[in-house]
């Protein structure tokens, strides 16, 4: 018996509802569900799930992002065509299992002893030879040699018309590939009333029948109202719990499409303490919770350890360990100055939290966002022997890549090493326009420099680019806003250009101290921003003049020299500005109370790169950096809490599925006839058939075996 892909037969009924009950329960019909379900899992696992809408929006564009919001594409797995879908397949295979199961236990059990002689000539495997004893001698000897290798027999005498008696062999094997398909189909319907008895779809109900509402608004979980909470006795939920090291708390929260649902516990969770291990690429290589669970009914305390796939239960809810955050971590952070006159100052807070700030008549809010105590990066050098690095690039995505992310694609090896925490945070205008930066603690070596990496992005969708200051021979960023600073000092500034002149010209030469004086001072003006620059020539109409820096000098010399003299003028000029801006780093140390700098190679790659710094640091968004100065860590775990009763259902199906399959795959129902008549006086003759539902090499060779055997044929 074969299984039908047709529906059930309905006859006495009205044509749509015979119609809807066979398409209902066609075989057809269900792989189709099937097929469409299997493209709707892809889908839920290409596309992230719920995730914020302006990461949606950044992603596939406005359009796109409302209308796969409107599919549900974002919640493919409680979306309500799907858990239709799963509604329909769960009665489709029902149905077949329904129709299909009265004709497979009728089979099961049938031999069809009662097959005509003459059909055994049909089949594809079928073989005749001379019996050396009586019919029913030979037909116990054969039955006897199937039952010995595990074959269900079953033997009919028939009268002949010249009235002897010839015996009917009937025997069947693997009868449990049927088995296999009512356990295969058995197991799709236990797996998706699984999946629908463990996905939302009864907090879902609740919402629709019981009251419930979803809350969409923000504030403490406390304050969130009753109708926006699930009780303890909900039978099933899956929700996110964050709990900081050294609090507790009882409220799951449960994400929905349009807001949240708190679920109230029937314990709380205390976390004592959380461990985390890293490998040495940085990724976490254990995270672990010691947590004390609270029972509100009997007041117990239960310790437990809950790992990754080492979950922890009571009271029938699991409790999974599955990421970690920052718990609200204690930061000090001091800001320098970066375009404007701010001055250092520090500010604490925690992360998670903000602090106001004031810049001039505006406010800006200073929000602390995120800190990373531990940052693996590749710092391999790239660039081959003799490499060097273009001072002026300050994207890292572009020109750090090689030193920098662990998603490097390089034929190089890689030297990972600890470059030490960071901070995350933003700054937010009036507007409630925010920027984020992340910057780095301590300074990174690259090429043999120590460089202060200061980063930025205007979206979340975008890479960090970063502002590369040097640090001075302490190690510090001081050096280089005592030199920020002193170019802001239109005095220090002239005092330098006097220095500089006086140095580079003979004694005596009075008229060419002048003319220095007066080239090398408006180089350092227009590098320092404090005179206007024009705008160059390519510049697109409507271009602004540049702030300051190398852009603002290279856009004098393009529109005041000739072509001809530009590259000759440009090299004069660029040494004077290095001259100017050496006087004015030694006057900014004398001014400090430090000795002057030693005029070695060190102090020339310093303010080579420190003269870049500077005219990058005038495109600098902000008025002023933070760096990271001390900060006290706090761990949080986040824990997913889940009662699932379907839990065990979705097991059963699955180890029905298995057994199904393999017994479908691997189990080949194979049935014999041999029909035996007398032939002379002590022989008979027997003519022997094999059927299977499969046709195998291993059929063939299994057939020529019993054929030789049974029938005693030598080929």
């Amino acid at each position: 018996m074969s299984a039908s892909t047709q529906g059930i037969q309905v006859r006495n009924s009205s044509g749509l509802a015979k119609d809807l009950t066979e398409l209902l329960s066609s075989m057809r019909f269900a792989i189709a569900l099937l097929t469409v379900i299997c493209i709707a899992s892809v889908i839920g696992t290409v596309v992230q799930q719920h995730q914020p809408a302006n990461n949606y929006v950044n992603q596939f564009g406005p359009f796109w992002a409302d209308v796969f919001e409107t599919a549900g594409l974002y919640t493919v797995y409680s979306v309500w065509w799907f858990l239709v879908i799963l509604a329909f397949l769960v009665t489709s295979t029902s149905l077949c299992i329904a129709r299909n199961t009265p004709k497979i236990l009728t089979d099961f059990k049938a031999f069809k002893e009662d097959i005509r002689e003459k059909s055994l000539q049909a089949f594809g495997h079928k073989a005749q030879a001379e019996q050396q004893d009586l019919p029913e001698a030979a037909a116990h000897r054969m039955g006897q040699a199937l039952l010995d290798k595990g074959w269900r027999v079953k033997l009919q005498t028939r009268a002949l018309d010249d009235g002897q008696t010839g015996w009917m062999l009937a025997a069947k094997t693997g009868a449990a590939n049927k088995v296999g398909y009512l356990a295969a189909h058995g197991a799709i319907v236990l797996i998706c009333l699984g999946g629908l008895l463990d996905g939302d779809l009864i907090v879902r109900a609740q919402t629709w029948f019981n009251g419930k509402e979803v809350f969409t608004g923000s504030g403490l979980i406390a304050d969130v109202p009753e109708a926006s909470r699930l009780t303890p006795s909900n039978p099933t939920f899956r929700g996110n719990l964050k709990v900081s090291e050294g609090t507790s708390s009882s409220a799951a929260i449960l994400a929905q499409p349009d807001g949240v649902l708190i679920q109230d516990l029937p314990f709380t969770i205390e976390l004592k303490k959380f461990i985390v291990d890293y490998y040495s690429t940085g990724m976490p290589k254990l995270f672990a919770s010691d947590i004390v669970i609270h029972d509100h009914e009997t007041g117990e305390k239960k310790e437990a350890r809950v790992e990754v796939n080492h979950p922890a239960s009571h009271r029938g809810i699991n409790i999974y360990q599955s990421s970690f955050e920052d718990g609200g971590s204690k930061v000090t952070m001091k800001a320098f100055p970066m375009n404007g006159p701010t001055r250092p100052f520090e500010v604490t807070g925690n992360i998670g939290g903000s602090t106001s700030l004031s810049r001039g008549d505006d406010k800006l809010t200073l929000e602390f966002t995120g800190l990373r105590v531990i940052n693996v990066e590749n710092m391999a050098n790239t660039g081959g022997a003799g490499g060097s690095t273009d001072v002026r690039a300050v994207d890292l995505r572009q020109e750090l890549e090689s030193r920098l992310g662990a998603g490097h694609k390089s034929s190089q090896g890689k030297t990972l090493r600890n470059v030490g925490p960071s901070i995350e945070y933003k700054l937010r205008d009036p507007a409630g326009q925010a920027i984020e930066y992340h910057n780095y603690m301590l300074p990174v070596q690259i090429d043999g420099d120590a460089l202060f990496l200061l980063g930025m992005r205007e979206a979340p969708s975008e890479p960090f680019r970063y502002l590369r200051v040097p640090a001075d021979e302490k190690g510090e960023m001081d050096g280089f806003v005592r030199l920020r600073a002193a170019l802001a000092d239109p005095s220090m500034r002239e005092e330098a250009v006097k220095r500089y002149a006086v140095g580079a010209v003979e004694q005596g030469r009075d008229d060419l101290v002048k003319a220095l004086s007066d080239s090398a001072l408006r180089a350092l003006n227009l590098f320092a921003g404090s005179e206007e620059a024009p705008v160059p020539k390519s510049a697109a109409p409507g271009t602004p003049p540049p702030p300051g820096g190398l852009v603002a000098v290279s856009s004098f010399l393009e529109t005041n020299v000739p072509a001809g003299d530009l590259e000759n003028a440009s090299s004069v000029l660029v040494r004077i500005l290095q001259g100017t801006l050496f006087e004015l780093y030694q006057l900014s140390r004398a001014d400090a109370g430090l000795a002057p700098a030693q005029e070695d190679a060190a102090t020339q790659r310093f303010m080579s790169l420190a003269v870049v710094a500077l005219s990058d640091a005038f495109f600098y968004p902000a008025p002023m950096t933070f760096q990271l100065s001390e900060f006290e860590q706090v761990q949080a775990s986040v824990f997913q809490v889940a009662r699932a009763p379907g839990q065990n259902i979705v097991y059963l199906g699955c180890v029905l599925l298995i057994i199904g399959v393999f017994a479908m795959l691997y189990v080949r129902e194979r049935r014999i006839w041999i029909w035996v008549i007398p032939h002379g006086d002590k022989n008979s003759h027997a003519t022997m058939a094999l059927s299977a539902n499969r046709k195998t090499i291993d059929g063939d060779r299994e057939f020529s075996q019993l054929k030789n055997e049974l029938l005693r044929m030598t080929s």
